[in-house]
């Protein structure tokens, strides 16, 4: 296998871990200075050039963009990906997981577990926002800060309104977060590799310090991780689009809640704490799929006339529960179901045999036309509002309540989410 890594920093402990893995496996390997490619576009001839000459054939490329070059990094990227090039990490994996309210928001969706977020521009929302997640303390973070840079807690509400009124009036964008205090100063580095925890390592914090970064002063230690936190790690890179992701963790009451997915995990120091070979199962990952690489499919299969893939929800009441796949008749209307999510479970490839419950949520290929065809026209998705102090319910701190001026009951058994 020809490899390239993709880093400005060729003398930093990853990147040399990296290509000495490679060597040591007898592949071939080059590190390529992100910074020093040039796109080139023409009709059916994607290509770059590198330092001035045209660039040679590469298996896989293995990206390490910094925070500081996402947007040209991640053009190389796809350009490799245009290029029929293997990218351990791909473009848009890398975007998402980049911003930490898109992340978040992504991730809010599925059954995962994120603290309670939000995000406010408006002055007149930042204590109405502060007290919706919990009231101070709180945590403020800044969209762009990595390594703990950005990230401050405040102890009350009056010292939070400050902090953040301060950063807008920087013009920086910030997110206000849940303090959990169970967790205070310690979270879980998670490397997820493919579908797997490859190593895991918990992270104190030092003094009076409750950030756990280890650029930070964190000490580390090796932990076994449990099947909750394994598979909620997994996940959560999965649903980001990163096949090797460093996935923090904290460990709230409530079970693993993701704080962040990082696209170009550093490997000093996790593997110095769990005395793992983590490099070496970066590359062997990578060789493995080189030739059998993922198929974008918004560019693949949406681009045949008149079919796409969407998201088919499963409705209590309809004729589809309580049948099989089969039974449901998709098929004989030219729909294929890749994938059934039920709850927090993901079914690839469920078999024609699968009998389907409610709230069943059905990733099909097929018509988009047909598909359009199962949903009502007036189908509008409830939305919930939090009513708090009803003085009939005094045990009861939220009522979450249906809002009749938004909603309406759906009037079909399926309802399509998305369309990529």
């Amino acid at each position: 296998m020809k490899l390239g890594i993709l880093s400005v920093s060729p003398g930093c402990y990853s990147t040399r871990r990296l290509r000495e893995a490679a060597v040591q496996r007898g592949h071939e390997v080059k590190v390529l200075n992100t910074l020093k490619f040039a796109i080139d576009l023409e009709q059916g001839n994607p290509d770059l050039y590198f330092r001035q000459k045209q660039l040679s054939h590469y298996d896989a490329v293995l990206p390490r963009i910094g925070a500081s070059i996402t947007y040209f990094g991640t053009a190389v990227v796809r350009q490799f990906e245009q290029m029929d090039v293997f990218c351990a990490n791909p473009s848009a994996g890398i975007v998402t997981s980049r911003d930490k309210l898109r992340s978040l928001q992504i991730l809010s969706r599925h059954h995962i577990g994120i603290p309670q977020t939000t995000f406010v521009k408006d002055k007149k929302d930042v204590i109405p926002a502060i007290e919706r997640v919990g009231g101070a303390p709180v945590v403020i973070k800044l969209l762009e800060g990595t390594q703990g840079i950005g990230v401050l807690l405040a102890e009350t509400i009056n010292a939070a309104e400050a902090i953040i009124e301060m950063l807008q009036s920087q013009k920086q964008n910030v997110l206000i977060q849940k303090f959990v205090a169970e967790s205070r100063g310690r979270d879980i580095r998670a490397f997820v590799v493919g579908d797997r925890v490859v190593a895991s390592m918990r992270r104190v914090a030092q003094g009076q310090e409750f950030r756990s970064n280890v650029h930070r002063g964190g000490r580390t230690e090796q932990v076994e991780l449990s099947k909750e936190y394994h598979e909620t790690a997994v996940r959560a890179a999965q649903i980001m689009g990163l096949r090797v992701a460093g996935v923090d963790l904290l460990e709230s009451n409530d079970g693993p809640q993701i704080m962040e997915v990082n696209s170009s995990p550093g490997l000093e120091g996790i593997e110095g704490c769990t005395q793992l070979d983590i490099a070496g199962a970066i590359v062997d990952y990578i060789a493995a799929q080189v030739n059998f690489p993922d198929i974008d499919l918004r560019q693949r299969l949406t681009v045949s006339s008149g079919y796409g893939v969407a998201e088919l929800q499963i409705h209590q009441g309809s004729g589809y529960v309580g049948n099989t796949i089969t039974e449901s008749g998709l098929r004989d209307k030219d729909i294929n179901v890749l994938t059934l999510h039920r709850g927090t479970t993901v079914i690839p490839n469920p078999k024609a045999s699968r009998v389907l419950e409610p709230e069943d949520r059905l990733l099909c290929f097929g018509k988009l036309e047909l598909m359009r065809d199962l949903i009502p026209e007036k189908t509008k998705r409830k939305r919930r509002q939090k009513v708090k102090n009803l003085p009939d319910l005094p045990a009861a701190e939220e009522v979450l309540k249906t809002s009749e001026e938004i909603a309406e009951e759906p009037t079909g058994p399926l309802e399509v989410i998305g369309n990529e």
